[in-house]
């Protein structure tokens, strides 16, 4: 698909607004899987939410794949690909809901969305894309006004306030793997394979915690109400996935990007209505900064990169 900046243009306005459309539900969904997380991490350990999201997501593609008959499709030779894919993720899931257990969903997202800045740092690095100092400045500019949000939630909760920087590098990391492949493999079977190894490695920390004790793995039988809350993680992260797959398939990354700094808006609200806690001045102006950067670093990248830095083709992802 072409992502230059000129591509939506060319696009039928049907497909266009169906597109944008699909992206801004999944940008308002997505806070929601990070609601029902913390919510569920009231009681329930981030390991064991991490794993009950990668079943139901597993679960929720199993019929889809057997539907579209992608077992054909499906390339052994790169599990190996999608079991690194599925690591970072898991990884960047536990550092997320444990961060949720103690910091506001708004907050945690917003220093979150530094992984554009990431990405075009680590694609400079491993994929040669040739960056310029504008966009390195750009970077630079969104990591320091992230310490804006961090620096008042590390004096609040310690070095947790960090574990949303560790997600963006992983996901940066799940981000910049997942653009090499996803131009020959079908994005159903590598959200199924990722999902399974996912799975597996979920399955694997709670065994440790289980052995260890640790307060983040050790597995709990949830009550009633954290089965729901675990179940709104699932289907919510289901449903945003989907609704993610189809705008890409509809409109260009590189359009559709600016849309996702509407997560930290809708994060916002929900994180108001839900918990009642609402950004400061100070925690507003790091989001707006952030928000800028992030948003500068896109402009440069449509209208001088020959693809874009953070065009994940169909397969992105939201904490």
């Amino acid at each position: 698909m072409d992502t230059s900046s000129g591509s939506s243009a060319r696009l039928p306005q049907s497909e266009l607004t169906f597109g944008l459309v699909m992206m801004f539900l999944s940008v308002v969904l997505s806070p929601i899987i990070d609601i029902f997380s913390k919510l569920a991490a009231t009681t329930i350990p981030p390991g064991e939410v991490t794993a009950a999201r990668f079943i139901f997501q597993a679960l929720f593609a199993l019929p889809m794949m057997a539907v579209r008959w992608k077992w054909g499709v499906w390339s052994w030779r790169r599990s190996g690909v999608h079991a690194i894919r599925a690591a970072v993720l898991t990884l960047s899931m536990v550092s997320f809901v444990t961060t949720l257990q103690v910091m506001e969903v708004a907050d945690a997202i917003a220093i979150f969305f530094v992984e554009p800045m990431m990405l075009t740092i680590l694609s400079s690095i491993f994929l040669k894309e040739t960056i310029g100092w504008r966009r390195y400045t750009a970077c630079a500019v969104g990591f320091f006004d992230a310490m804006l949000i961090i620096q008042p939630s590390f004096q609040e909760v310690g070095f947790i306030a960090l574990l949303p920087v560790v997600t963006a590098l992983c996901i940066a990391v799940y981000v910049m793997i997942t653009r090499v492949v996803s131009h020959s493999e079908d994005a159903w079977s590598m959200q199924f394979q990722t999902a399974l190894w996912g799975t597996g490695f979920s399955l694997v920390l709670l065994a440790i915690g289980r052995a260890t004790g640790s307060t983040i793995l050790d597995p709990v039988m949830p009550d009633q109400t954290a089965m729901l809350y675990l179940l709104g993680v699932g289907a919510t992260a289901a449903a945003a996935g989907i609704l993610t797959v189809y705008a890409y398939r509809a409109v260009p990354a590189s359009t559709l990007a600016p849309l996702q700094y509407f997560e930290i808006v809708s994060a916002t609200i929900f994180g108001w209505l839900v918990f009642g806690n609402f950004p400061d001045a100070i925690k507003w102006l790091g989001i707006l900064i952030i928000i800028g950067s992030g948003l500068y670093i896109l402009w440069r990248e449509q209208r001088f990169a020959s693809k874009p830095v953070s065009d994940t083709s169909e397969t992105a992802f939201t904490p």
